[in-house]
């Protein structure tokens, strides 16, 4: 049976902060890119609401592992992959001037978040 720590429930708000930004993302995609300077094509808010699918899905698998009564570690990994490769393709929007740097802040907690779900997954990878 999995403990419920402060360190585990920063890891079920990450998770779930990271399902209703992808929502947001996936119906909105408009309103995310003006925030972070991006540009609003047909093609960049299509390809953008994608990500946003993804996002609810990674978050959303993240959060069943978390709450499910039995570790799961394959998934914990995958999230952790995720989030690290959200980190490296919106520090990349950045540094070629395609979003704004406040775009550092979503980085920023993307980078963090990766770091967090690393830590988790090595704490149970052997069970």
């Amino acid at each position: 049976m999995k403990t419920i720590n402060g360190f585990f429930k920063v890891l079920i708000v990450i998770s779930v902060l990271t399902v209703v930004s992808g929502a947001t993302q996936l119906v909105k995609p408009d309103f995310v890119l003006n925030i972070i300077s991006g540009e609003t094509t047909a093609t960049s808010t299509h390809f953008f609401a994608i990500v946003g699918m993804f996002m609810v899905l990674f978050g959303g698998a993240m959060l069943h592992a978390l709450l499910s009564k039995k570790h799961h570690p394959v998934v914990v990994l995958w999230a952790a992959l995720q989030k690290l490769g959200a980190f490296a393709a919106v520090g990349l929007g950045v540094l070629n001037a395609i979003f704004s740097p406040l775009a550092l802040l979503v980085a920023g907690f993307d980078l963090l978040s990766g770091i967090l779900f690393i830590i988790y997954w090595l704490s149970i990878k052997e069970s």
